[in-house]
């Protein structure tokens, strides 16, 4: 009894603060740079009004909007996000097939991967991530005795997903496709999926990907254009080069925020896909390592969130955090690496940084559940009901 009213009276630590510090120091900074990589964008395009603020005022209010939808998703206990999780995948599957029915899909460069609702575009792929995170963890729960049985296990698992992914190949978002699916593998790996299933999916996996590369003409670009796009600078190897190029002039300390040429109409999407290309213009090699510390912290520290409540068996909420750290860790690891040139060009936003409000609002919520998570592990350590 003595040791519960001491817990009450401890000083107020429960939530990870390094963890929230590192995703706020992104957000701001993703704002900071956004309202910099689209100033000549703005100012340039008729939908915008010629304002230079134009991307910037929405970019703020998609934060405003998303760290309230956080505030409110931490307030929700995983037992019962545990209980919604099947139900808020077969809404995720909806949405993804709406997105191809004429006249609710809205098509932007020969993609159709938004909702329109008029005031904004809702992308249903980005909340499907944290609905497919949520689901496999529930679904790895439930069939933990079943695990190492190809047919009552795994297969059923490999059918959803296969659904999900034709869905998501439709509209094509192979990127998205590539982050949910890597996602969903590495929760069945660690919920105790059988070794040998987990080596012959990811053989499965690999050939997928060869074949979907080889099937697709513009894939097979990207690739070529990925391995030397200098030899059609002007081409397939237009964006790759110019955000080389972006690199190359940030030296060790940048040029100066504002101070970019590339992002003056020669690098594409220069605020959402290669915003990295823009920091390391600007803020140089300093920059990027400080955007790549602080992701590899979040990634880390999701992981010992985990392992915090695997130890208090909480299983669901284990493979969760770690799901949201890989999928956060995935999907920032091949922007960056798009940005680098070491990966194939690919339609991926950097995590709490790059423009657009649903995946900025599907990152804030993720992290809300893991800071979640983490606030009921410590109230288990102080022998208080989480």
């Amino acid at each position: 009894m003595l040791a519960r009213v001491e817990a009450r009276r401890a000083p107020l630590a429960e939530y990870d603060q390094g963890l929230a510090w590192s995703a706020i120091l992104l957000l701001v900074l993703g704002l900071v740079m956004v309202y910099s990589a689209s100033i000549a964008m703005s100012e340039n395009a008729r939908y915008t009004g010629n304002s230079a603020t134009y991307f910037l005022t929405r970019h703020g209010l998609f934060l405003a909007v998303s760290l309230v939808a956080a505030m409110v998703a931490f307030q929700v206990p995983t037992r019962v996000l545990q209980r919604a999780a099947p139900w808020l995948f077969v809404a995720g599957v909806v949405m993804l097939a709406l997105v191809l029915v004429p006249g609710i899909g809205r098509e932007v460069n020969g993609a159709r991967r938004w909702i329109s609702l008029y005031v904004l575009n809702l992308q249903p792929s980005e909340f499907m991530k944290i609905a497919a995170v949520l689901y496999t963890a529930d679904y790895t729960v439930r069939k933990a005795p079943v695990m190492d049985s190809l047919s009552r296990g795994l297969a059923p698992m490999l059918a959803v997903m296969l659904v999900v992914g034709w869905l998501l190949l439709r509209e094509p978002d192979f990127g998205a496709f590539v982050v949910i699916s890597s996602t969903a593998m590495a929760i069945l790996f660690l919920g105790g999926m059988n070794g040998r299933w987990f080596a012959g999916l990811i053989g499965l996996a690999a050939a997928g990907f060869v074949v979907l590369v080889l099937s697709s003409p513009y894939r097979v670009q990207r690739i070529f254009g990925f391995m030397d796009p200098w030899a059609d600078a002007f081409g397939k190897g237009y964006q790759l080069s110019h955000a080389l190029i972006a690199f190359g002039r940030g030296e060790w300390f940048g040029v100066g925020l504002g101070a970019s040429v590339e992002k003056l109409m020669y690098l594409p999407e220069a605020h959402t896909d290669f915003l990295l290309a823009v920091i390391a213009e600007e803020l140089g090699f300093v920059g990027v390592a400080a955007v790549v510390g602080l992701f590899a912290w979040i990634v880390f520290r999701a992981f010992v969130i985990g392992r915090q409540a695997a130890l208090h068996e909480r299983h669901f909420s284990a493979l969760v955090a770690q799901g949201i750290g890989t999928w956060l860790g995935v999907q920032g690891f091949i922007n960056m690496g798009v940005n680098m040139g070491v990966l194939p060009t690919k339609g991926l936003t950097l995590p709490l940084m790059s423009f657009g409000g649903s995946g900025i609002l599907a990152n804030c919520i993720a992290l809300a559940i893991l800071l979640r998570i983490d606030w009921e592990n410590r109230q288990l350590m102080r022998g208080l009901p989480a």
